[in-house]
Order: C-alpha cells, then sequence, then structure tokens
C-alpha cells in the first residue's frame, strides 16, 4: 500500500510555496502520494488572503510596522503562545487530515508548524509531524515541541532547535529545483536582456516575489559607480518595474537560473529560497538593505557563517562586489557555500518518517 505525504504550506510571497512544490515533486513517486494543503486558505471568511494583503502592505509600505510586531512576537526566546488563529487552522486542519488520513506531514510555513505541533501534541495528530525551516534565522514562532523533527538550514541552527525544544534536529540540503544546481550557460540571455557590453559586470538585485525594499535607489547608487551595472528582479509588481526606468529592470521570470549563471553577483534584501537558489549556481550573494524582522536576521546569519557579505552602507556595498572579484575569496566563498548541499537531503528523511 502506498503512503500519503501531507506537506504545508502558506502563499506568503514564492518561497515557502517554491519548497513545498519542489519537496512534491521529489517525493512523488509511485510509492508516495503528496499533497500541497496553503494553511491560509484553512482560514474561514477568507480572513487568510486578509492576512496575506496586510503582511504585504505592511513590508511595502511600512516596513517599521512589521519590525515591531517581530520584535514583540517572532523574535523572543520564550515558547511562542497559541493563538486563535493557530486554533482555528488546526481545527480545519484536523478535519482535513480526517478526510485524507495523511502517513506524514511536513510543514514548510511556521503558521503550519504551530498547528501541526499543537495537533500533534494533543494526539489528534497521530503519525509524524516535520517541520522544514524556510528561514536562515530560526525564529520562536518555527517552534513547537509537539513536532517530531526539525530540517533546519545548517548544524548551528539545528543545535539551537533542540535546545528550545527538545526536538532532533538536523540541517538539511537546501531545497532549490534542479536548474539550479547544472552546469551553468554562458549567460548570453540576461547580457542580452540587459543590453550589456561584453566586459559589463552585471549584478542581480531581487526585491522578491512582491517586489519590496528600497531597490531602486539601490541601483541607482550601484549605477552611478561605473562599476556594475544593475538589473533589477521585480518580481511581480507592475508599479515597482515601471519606476525603475534608467536601469534595466524584469518582472517575474521563469528562466532564473539561466538568468544567473550571466551575473557577476546577486543582492539581496530578504535572506530567502532566492538565496540558496544562488548559492546552487554558485552567484555569491550580498545582502543590503533588508527588509525587517526575518530578513535582516537571516542576512546576518547567512554572513556570521561565511556564506555572503552584509553590506551596510553603499560604500560597503561597492567594497563587497569589488573583493568578489578577487578568486581567492570566490573561491572560499564557494566551498563554503558548497558544504550546504553535501548535507542530508530533505527528502531523505521525510521518506524516513513515512516508514
Amino acid at each position: 500500500m502506498g503512503k500519503r505525504l501531507l506537506i504545508l504550506t502558506a502563499g506568503m510571497g514564492a518561497g515557502h510555496d517554491a519548497v513545498a512544490g519542489e519537496l512534491a515533486r521529489r517525493l512523488a513517486s509511485a510509492d508516495v502520494e503528496t499533497s500541497v494543503v496553503d494553511v491560509l486558505e484553512l482560514v474561514p471568511l477568507r480572513l487568510g488572503d486578509g492576512l496575506r494583503r496586510a503582511y504585504e502592505a505592511m513590508i511595502r509600505s511600512a516596513p517599521w510596522t512589521y519590525a515591531g510586531i517581530y520584535r514583540v512576537f517572532f523574535a523572543s526566546g520564550r515558547p511562542a503562545r497559541s493563538s486563535p488563529l493557530t486554533a482555528v487552522i488546526a481545527a480545519r486542519l484536523e478535519r482535513r487530515i480526517r478526510e485524507l488520513p495523511p502517513d506524514a506531514v511536513v510543514s514548510t510555513f511556521h503558521l503550519a508548524a504551530q498547528a501541526a505541533g499543537r495537533l500533534r501534541h494533543t494526539g489528534r495528530l497521530t503519525v509524524p509531524s516535520l517541520v522544514l525551516v524556510t528561514d536562515f534565522a530560526v525564529h520562536r514562532m518555527w517552534l513547537h515541541a509537539g513536532n517530531d523533527r526539525y530540517l533546519c538550514p545548517d548544524e548551528r541552527a539545528a543545535r539551537a532547535v533542540t535546545r528550545r525544544t527538545g526536538r532532533p534536529a538536523t540541517g538539511h540540503a537546501p531545497v532549490v529545483r534542479p536548474e539550479f544546481r547544472r552546469p551553468p550557460g554562458d549567460g548570453d540571455r540576461l547580457r542580452r536582456l540587459a543590453g550589456a557590453g561584453p566586459d559589463e559586470r552585471i549584478v542581480l538585485i531581487s526585491a522578491g516575489a512582491w517586489g519590496v525594499g528600497a531597490v531602486v535607489d539601490t541601483a541607482r547608487g550601484l549605477a552611478a559607480s561605473g562599476r556594475y551595472l544593475p538589473v533589477v528582479l521585480c518580481g511581480r509588481n507592475a508599479r515597482l518595474r515601471e519606476r525603475i526606468r534608467d536601469v534595466p529592470a524584469l518582472g517575474w521570470r521563469d528562466d532564473l537560473a539561466e538568468l544567473m549563471a550571466g551575473a557577476y553577483a546577486l543582492i539581496d534584501n530578504a535572506a530567502g529560497l532566492t538565496c540558496r537558489e544562488a548559492f546552487a549556481c554558485g552567484l555569491p550573494v550580498v545582502s543590503y538593505r533588508p527588509i525587517p524582522g526575518h530578513g535582516r536576521e537571516g542576512a546576518e546569519a547567512m554572513a556570521r557563517d561565511g556564506l555572503s557579505f552584509f553590506a551596510r552602507s553603499p560604500e560597503e556595498l561597492v567594497d563587497a562586489l569589488d573583493r568578489l572579484g578577487g578568486a581567492a575569496l570566490r573561491g572560499t566563498r564557494a566551498l563554503r557555500v558548497a558544504a550546504l548541499f553535501d548535507t542530508v537531503p530533505a527528502e531523505r528523511v521525510i521518506r524516513s518518517a513515512l516508514g
């Protein structure tokens, strides 16, 4: 008899959904049936959509508001308290589990981890509950002692999770689509799209799926240096793309792996999946003016582990890019990044939990 795996995600940006989708692709086989559920869709009266829009609006227009919320509710060292929203999601999730019982549950979003952990703790979920943490910095909303196992971005984070929850935790290889791990192409597509000359060094500036952050100022400042050609990845934010007229700007792309193959570096402001995709391509990452909360903490964690630079001023940004021109430093960074992908694949741990 085949096994059933339930993967829980949330459409907050594109990263959580992309990880959930790639996990489903890797684990789907003749003996494993996978299904993916957005936990925000479990909230009645379309309140989940309202939460998504409110979060996007904060990140886009009032990031200081989210910074305060993160500091109070996410960054505390105390265990997370159960919220009414978690209770509602857990009740709806329990109903979904009864309709189509899985053999294991994997959460790729922190609210999902809270809801699944609650059900497991109270005995209403009787199969293993695993949490795949998609943030480089693991905040307390990811943590619920009811979950059986945690898959973390690295072993340092895994040790911290075990100390705080008492649950087993291990590092795992980044979950990115296979095209990001293939040998890079010659980068002609990016050079054509950017209208770049043969000797220009192209730097991608990521604004995430929602197109947020101070990327316009970043691009203009970098262009003014005269040493790099910035290309802004605007995601699905058409208004942002319209605002950028003096440097190349691109909308949502399905060929990001090929574009990364032609870039000199990536400037990122979220420390999310795009960074892992760049790591898989061998593209150096510089964090600059990150979004507050998990974005800033993730940028600091990546820099602390020697995976990226964290530039805190326009001068530091240009200096970091200049330093990446050295073969020795570029090689050292590449070795540290490669070590991430030498760790256990997440799907191997999940298959073990399926039995």
